[in-house]
């Protein structure tokens, strides 16, 4: 029974150090935004982007900015591919 005489007043110390954590964390705005830490694990990291899309099978793509090594003659797709055209990296 004595136990009780040390372990109230320690709980009750722990109590008041718990509520002045969460009134300190309160004030210093830990509480402000719930939502976007929880969507950052989400998004992607930047280093992990590809710089440039991907390459399109047959290198018919139209944004690629003319860099495809011509379109062979008479407009066969096939024949990019055995000139070099591309990416080459």
């Amino acid at each position: 029974m004595n136990i009780l005489l040390l372990l109230i007043p320690l709980s009750l110390l722990l109590l008041g150090a718990a509520v002045w954590m969460f009134v300190w964390a309160v004030r210093r705005g830990q509480f402000e935004d719930l939502d976007t830490p929880a969507l950052d694990i989400l998004r992607e990291d930047a280093h992990d982007r590809p710089l440039a899309p991907a390459p399109v099978e047959g290198g018919t793509d139209a944004g690629a900015g003319g860099n495809d090594g011509g379109a062979g003659a008479g407009g066969d797709p096939g024949t990019n591919a055995s000139q070099g055209g591309g990416d080459a990296g």
